[in-house]
This record gives C-alpha cells, structure tokens and sequence, in this order.
C-alpha cells in the first residue's frame, strides 16, 4: 500500500476498510453503508480528513490527547526508547529505565501515599487488574469471603469482560453474559435526569445513600470495594453534586472497603487538577490511570495503589500481569508527556485561562431552546437536551435520537461532538485557546439550531408522557 502522507482516494480506503476492518462500538451494517470517516493527520486541537477537511476536535482523541496533537518530542521520545530497548517485560524479576521513572514520577504526582504503580496497556486491563488484586488482598488479610464490588448504573469502566462487568452500561451487559458474578450496581448521582423534585444537595445525598443501604443488604463482610468516576465520562459528563463525594467517603471509610476512582478520563489535568479525586477531595486507595497518561500516543494504563494495600500485596506473589505491563517505549513517552504537562503548566492554563472561558461560553448555550442544562468542570462539558426546558423532560422518541441527529449536525458542521443518549459532550485538548473555544461553542449553536428545526419538522420535539 502507499504511504499514508500519500493516501489512496477515499472511497478505495472506505472500501478497504469495510472489508477487513472491525470497529469499536459501530453497527457494521449501518457504518459500510455511509463509509468511515478517514483521518490522516492531526496538529494541535485539529483534524483533517482524507479530503482535506480541516475539524476541531472537541474530544480529544477519545478523552485523551490532553497535550494536543503534533507534538514531535513524544515522538521522538518513542524513537530514541526504540533505539535503546525497544521492548522488554517486567516478570521474573527484571525491570527496565523507563518503568522504574515513570512509577516514580506518577507516586510524586498522585495524593496520599498512593506511592505505588501496576502498568497495563489500557484502562480496561487496569480495571481488571483492579478486580483481581482488591479480591486478592481481602484473602491475603483473612477476609476472602470479601469479593462483591459495588459499582454504578451508566458507571463506564473499559469493554474487557472485567471491566465491561464494573461499569454499569446495559447495552453492554446485554451481550457476552455480562455482568460476572460478584459485581452489583447502585444508581448514578445525575441530578438533572433523575433528580426529581429534590434538591441537588438532597439527591446528592440520597444517592450516596445508595452505597450504605447496598453494603448492610451485602452484608458489610462481603463488600471488598465500591469504584467510580469522579466525573462519569462516557456517561454522559455526569458531575455529582457537591454533596455526594464527601458522603462517599464517609461511608467507605465507616465500613472500611476499598475505594477505586476510575481516573481513565479525569487524570493528567482534564478537571485542572492532576487526578479529579483532588478536585473532589476523595481519598481513595487505588485509581486507575490512562488515556491522559501519554496524551494517547501510545497506548499505556495502570493502577496506582496506596501504600497499605501494596504492602499488603508484597507478601507472596500476585498471579497476575500483561506482556506489556510498562512497555518502555510507551512509558517513556508517558514521561516525555507529564515533563511536557508540568514544564509547559498546562494545568495552569486549564485553571487561568481555558476553564473559566470555557464555563462561560458553554453556559451561553443553555439560553438554546432545545438545551435544558450546560454544565462543565475544568476541560469536561455537557449539554443535556430536551424538547422542554422547564420539566427537564425527556423526548418520547428512542433515547438517543435527538443526540444523535445533533452529533451529525456537529459533523457536518467540522465539530467533533459526542453524544451519550440526548447528552451532547465534550472534553477538548488541555492546550486548547479561547479563540478556539469561541469556534467551538459556535459550531456547537449553530449544530444545535440544524438539529432544532429538523426535530421540528420530523415531528420529534414531543415530551415523553
């Protein structure tokens, strides 16, 4: 084939790709009818396609490129690793340079005494990684009746056969005998779709509550760990309310199980701090990092463990682990990243200048009249859309269909937007201007009135009874 800076015309490369590729979480059916989008090539919070379109990336990737696009010293990071060791694993053992500094470098970084790192390639293995090792440490403490995790319902936590199990998804736990025994699931603390009549503190609370009335129906022996996001990212940008985290940790705390925070989207400075868990002041004893760890150009995640559950793990040997479990290359990019992130203070950008510009533009769209709530944290932003603002009701179509003719408008009008149901989301590049925000919050309106006046006409602007 030709190299890709000079590519073969889009409809040999859609053709290709619909014979051979699979794609995540796509209706194959559905994507070789209206052909794949190709991208060849990114530079800062841009895309361009195969025909040449240039695209604002509200996304970042996948939630993760949080330095933004083109920075050549991660790739010539990688290079330079490549040259030297290019692959060794860390069994038996043996350990590399680039493993031993970027466990040291995370342990600096995180809160507490989580002092302690296990690589994975992904969030979903480091998710899986988690399930065994919380289990594992209840039986090294004598408690090995201790194994039920309690998670929450629309909770994302990876697509691996753990991981899918944690999160909370139906759609995914309708396919694969979905979710494995031992992992149960409490509501979410998303006031605006399911807060009724109560105040956000007061539902707040009443879903924290959730977690206390599921360990003592458990039974308190049984429970190993409660896991969350601090903010539900694929969710739909789900931000609790001020009341839920401290009551979280009260409780966790009170009956002495483990606390996860999924920190896949919210790490490496996407709420302004380096881990969302120090935004909400939680206190847990194991997070699981990704996506932001190397701003997605290769492929790195983990668990960071506290110094108790670490120590308890060192006596024997812990079964566990992956081929590439701190892949040099892929760790010395990460640490190329994070030099990158505190060098450059990109945190300090997202908290001075792009987080509260961007709160401020994003809430102009809730004047919109298909938006019944714009909310954001730091580089995290949701819409949620309804066809009446002062119920907050939902549509009576399908779920989704709103979403999802907003998100095609947001396409069509060079914007990567996502949708979860009728939430449309965004989480753009750390790096990302005010000019830029500007154009985003631009195209975001002007995709929001294209998808107004065609849910006008095809009659899809009805609330459901």
């Amino acid at each position: 084939m030709q190299p890709i800076t000079n590519h073969m015309p889009t409809a040999e490369l859609r053709a290709l790709d619909a014979a051979h590729h699979m794609h995540p979480f796509t209706d194959a059916a559905a994507l070789e009818k209206k052909g794949a989008r190709v991208i060849t090539r990114a530079d800062g919070v841009r895309l361009w396609d195969s025909e040449g379109t240039e695209i604002l990336d509200g996304m970042a990737g996948l939630w993760c490129v949080n330095i933004g696009y083109g920075r050549t010293e991660l790739a010539d990071a990688a290079a330079r690793q490549m040259r030297e060791l290019p692959y060794y694993n860390t069994f038996f053992q043996t350990t590399h340079v680039p493993a031993i500094a970027l466990a040291a470098r995370i342990a600096e970084l995180a809160p507490g005494d989580l002092n302690h790192v296990f690589f994975a390639g992904s969030g979903s293995e480091a998710n899986d990684t988690n399930l065994r090792m919380v289990r594992h440490y209840w039986a090294v403490k004598g408690k090995p009746e201790k194994t039920v995790f309690i998670s929450r319902k629309n909770a994302y936590h990876g697509s691996s056969m753990g991981s899918a199990s944690l999160g909370g998804m139906q759609a995914m736990h309708s396919q694969g005998g979905l979710p494995l025994p031992g992992i149960v699931h409490i509501d979410q603390p998303y006031w605006y779709g399911e807060g009724g009549d109560m105040t956000p503190a007061e539902f707040g609370l009443a879903r924290a509550r959730q977690l206390e009335e599921k360990i003592l129906e458990l039974g308190e022996d049984r429970v190993a760990a409660f896991i969350a996001e601090p903010i539900q990212g694929a969710g739909g940008v789900i931000i609790p309310p001020e009341t839920y985290w401290p009551e979280i940790q009260r409780i966790c705390d009170k009956y002495e199980i483990l606390l996860v925070a999924d920190e896949v989207i919210c790490g490496f400075g996407r709420t302004g701090h380096w881990f969302g868990s120090q935004h909400f002041g939680i206190r847990p004893h194991i997070m699981t990092i990704a996506k932001g760890l190397s701003s997605g150009y290769q492929p790195i995640g983990g668990s960071v463990v506290c110094d108790e559950v670490a120590e308890t793990l060192s006596h024997g040997e812990f079964y566990h682990g992956y081929t590439y479990s701190g892949h040099p290359v892929a760790a010395a990019v990460a640490l190329e990243n994070l030099r990158i992130l505190e060098e450059e203070d990109i945190l300090g950008h997202v908290n001075r200048v792009a987080a509260p510009h961007l709160a401020e533009a994003w809430a102009s769209l809730a004047d919109h009249p298909l938006v019944g709530e714009a909310v954001s944290v730091g580089l995290l932003g949701a819409v949620a859309l309804t066809p009446d603002k002062a119920t907050r009701a939902k549509f009576a179509a399908e779920p989704g269909t709103a979403g999802f003719v907003t998100r095609e408008r947001c396409f069509a009008n060079n914007l990567v937007m996502r949708h979860v149901g009728d939430r449309m989301v965004i989480s753009p590049p750390l790096i990302i201007t005010p000019g830029d925000i500007d154009l985003l919050v631009a195209r975001a309106r002007t995709a929001l009135d294209e998808a107004h006046a065609i849910l006008r006409t095809d009659g899809l602007l009805r609330a459901a009874a």
